[in-house]
Parts: C-alpha cells; structure tokens; sequence
C-alpha cells in the first residue's frame, strides 16, 4: 500500500458480515484494514481482466469524453 496521502474512509458493514470480517482478519493475523484493502485490490485485477468491464469502460471514457469536449467548447 502507497503510504503517501492515504484515503480514510468509513465502511458501514451489516453486523454479521462485520463480525466475519473480523474473525477473518484475527484468523490471517492482519488488520481489518488489510483484509478490506486485499479484498478491493482482487475486485479491481478481476475488473482489470474481464473484457465486459473493460469494454463497459470504454464506452463510459467515449461518452464523457464527448461530455468534456461539448463543456470546453462552450
């Protein structure tokens, strides 16, 4: 994890998904944290690798590409 500037943010859990978080994290001796930070890194190399993601992302670039030019023009 970069250590410059990091993020605070507040995650709001259902209590049992809370509790099982942190059974998980005593289990793997880590903190919370680490597991949630893991956990979102897998998301984003599994987002990374699927070509449905990435085509979705594409089409999102080209839509507010075409958003911010019609801004700079005005």
């Amino acid at each position: 994890m970069s250590t410059q500037n990091p993020k605070a943010m507040i995650l709001r859990l259902p209590p049992d998904q809370a509790s099982t978080l942190e059974a998980v994290a005593q289990v793997n001796g880590v903190t919370v944290a680490e597991e949630v930070r893991k956990a979102i890194q897998a998301r984003i190399d599994a987002l990374r690798a699927d070509p449905d993601f990435q085509a979705r992302l594409r089409d999102h670039l080209e839509r507010n590409r075409e958003i911010l030019k019609g801004l700079a023009s005005t």
